[in-house]
């Protein structure tokens, strides 16, 4: 029998700390075995993260200045540099228990990128990974970004794939440290809108596939379950 998902798809942004809290809860559950594997499926309001081995040099434009936009930077302790998230962006955050899957941090980044890479297969798009930068690519442009944490082998944090992001905002930033980083979404390529709702169906479908679980969703807020 395959391991049970459960799935929380907030339709409405949530702030990048409330979410940060939502994992948190959730990682000490699973990690005590009092919850299961979780996938909380979201977007948040304009916002810069940066991770662990990110650089303030890398974000262009004063705090100040960002602030007076009605964007905001947070600190994280995921992994990789800087990263923008937004309206128009899909993130999931996999709350899972790695123990259980060989203890393989290597493969389970490998997984994350094939999620993607199948999604956007399901839009005719033709996706790839680079070799050097982590994350998913269309020919040089980067549509998908990952950076994770794992402590005690449950991981946190996951990946943010573009569908109709306000572009500009990469603009200001060097997206994950990268100097020349083209930036693409599924809008921009296809030249027609999509729904978050249906890439958020074909991007669980995808994980459920690569992951081998089975999903129960949850379409409400996950904060009344931990």
């Amino acid at each position: 029998m395959r391991e049970m998902l459960r799935v929380h798809y907030l339709r409405e942004p949530v702030g990048y700390t409330d979410a940060y809290d939502i994992q948190q809860k959730l990682w000490s559950r699973n990690v005590t075995g009092e919850g299961p594997d979780t996938l909380l499926v979201l977007s948040h309001p304009p916002t810069f993260t940066i991770g662990k081995s990110g650089k303030l040099d890398n974000l262009l434009l004063a705090r100040e200045e960002l602030e007076k936009r009605g964007l905001s930077v947070f600190f994280s302790d995921r992994g990789g540099d800087i990263t923008y998230h937004g309206p128009g962006q899909i993130v999931a955050y996999p709350i899972i228990d790695l123990r259980k899957r060989g203890k393989d941090i290597h493969r389970y980044v490998h997984d994350l990128e094939e999620v993607v890479v199948r999604t956007l297969a399901d839009f005719s798009i033709e996706a790839h990974r680079d070799g050097r930068n982590i994350g998913v690519w269309v020919g040089d442009e980067k549509i998908a970004a990952i950076g994770v944490r794992i402590r005690r082998w449950v991981t946190m944090h996951g990946l943010a794939l573009n569908i109709n992001p306000v572009m500009e905002h990469f603009s200001y930033i060097n997206p994950c440290g990268i100097v020349d980083c083209g930036i693409t979404s599924i809008t921009r390529l296809l030249s027609r809108d999509v729904t978050f709702d249906d890439v958020a169906l074909k991007l669980v479908g995808h994980f459920a596939e690569v992951f081998a679980v089975q999903v129960e969703w949850v379409a409400d807020s996950p904060s009344r379950y931990v």
